[in-house]
């Protein structure tokens, strides 16, 4: 049952899917979709293909497995970065709140999540085996654990210095009590900007 009649069954459609976006209540999708009707049809396509585009065409960098338009994102391919360096994130909008700190110049490493047994997610669902890889073929000389500060982020993170242990590379992790909240997202670019070059040894953050 649709919760108020619409006067058209493609508006209906059109609201049903804007509502199953986060964050998008039904009053907000009619809104979105009235908007939409009101353009122009070439502005209206080019929302839809815009979309379309996006799901069909985006890469996953085969290094790093942020998003890209190429199968090598712009990051790893610049040789202005620091290559010895590694940060790792748990997720793409990580990696695009630390660039927009402009302090970090090293490379980044994305998990596509984090060890969480609550929610059948183990070591294996995760980019951890691709991160061992790099570090053993790349003569990596820094690993930076960047994960929230949460206890699924706290597993992750001791789960990768365990396994990143046998090799000789460094492994620090972001200040704590500096970001602002559990997700880089939430922290203002000051503070994590700060949290990164103040990072300590991962080993000391266990004491």
């Amino acid at each position: 049952m649709s919760h108020q009649q619409y006067p058209s069954s493609l508006l209906e459609n059109a609201v049903n899917e804007f509502s199953k976006l986060p964050g998008i209540g039904r009053k907000t999708a009619l809104r979105l979709s009235l908007y939409l009707l009101r353009q122009s049809e070439v502005e209206a396509e080019k929302f839809g293909n815009a979309m379309i585009q996006l799901r069909r065409e985006i890469k996953y960098c085969r290094v790093c497995h942020n998003i890209s338009d190429t199968d090598v994102c712009q990051i790893c391919t610049n040789p202005a970065r620091d290559s010895k360096t590694i940060c790792v994130v748990e997720n793409i909008r990580d990696v695009m709140s630390i660039e927009n700190t402009q302090q970090f110049k090293g490379l980044y490493h994305v998990l596509g999540g984090i060890i969480s047994p609550m929610d059948g997610v183990g070591p294996g669902d995760i980019e951890i085996n691709s991160l061992i890889e790099r570090v053993e073929k790349e003569k990596i000389s820094e690993v930076i654990l960047a994960l929230g500060a949460t206890m699924e982020g706290d597993t992750t993170n001791f789960y990768i210095y365990r396994k990143l242990s046998p090799f000789n590379v460094r492994i620090t992790t972001i200040a704590r009590g500096v970001a602002v909240g559990d997700e880089l997202e939430y922290a203002d670019e000051l503070t994590l900007g700060r949290s990164i070059l103040n990072r300590i040894d991962f080993s000391n953050a266990l004491r």
